[in-house]
Formats: C-alpha cells, sequence, structure tokens
C-alpha cells in the first residue's frame, strides 16, 4: 500500500529500485542469530537510511543490494523481508 510518496507496512524486498528508506522494523526472529548478529554489526538494524540498489533477476531476485552509508551490502531476499521500512520524501 503506497500513500502520499510513502510506503506503509513495506518490506525491504518489496521497496522499489532507487527508494531511499528508513527501516521501521526488523522481526529478528525470521533470521538465524548469527545473521542477525551479522547485520546488526553493518549497521543495519531500526532507524537505518537504506536505498534499494540492485535486485536479482533470475528466479528467486536473489541477492538484494541495499546501500548504507558509504556501504553497499548485499542480503538474501528472505533477509530483507525480515525488515519493514518507511519510505522517505525525494
Amino acid at each position: 500500500m503506497i500513500r502520499c510518496g510513502s510506503a506503509i507496512g513495506v518490506t525491504l524486498d518489496q521497496l522499489p529500485l532507487g527508494t531511499s528508506a528508513r527501516i521501521a522494523a526488523v522481526d529478528w526472529a525470521l533470521l538465524v542469530p548469527e545473521e542477525a548478529q551479522r547485520l546488526r554489526a553493518l549497521g543495519i538494524d531500526e532507524g537505518a537510511r537504506v536505498r534499494l540498489a540492485y535486485r536479482g533477476v533470475f528466479l528467486g531476485r536473489d541477492p538484494i543490494a541495499i546501500e548504507i552509508g558509504r556501504m553497499t551490502v548485499a542480503l538474501r531476499r528472505a533477509h530483507a523481508r525480515a525488515m519493514t521500512v518507511e519510505a522517505e520524501a525525494a
């Protein structure tokens, strides 16, 4: 559901390419503890500002690449699906 230029209830894997967003919530229970710890170490947590830079083109559409700060990080779709985001105004 998109309203007034902001995505409401959209997971990171559903965000349109090139869209900047803020991570509103992460369902850490959906992730393996070691993977969750690694994502947090990279700064991927609630409140982080990210931009969807790339989405795979084959069957599973993996990997997804996000820009966070000056880094580009590749994520599995399953990881991105655990993150709810709010699109930022352009």
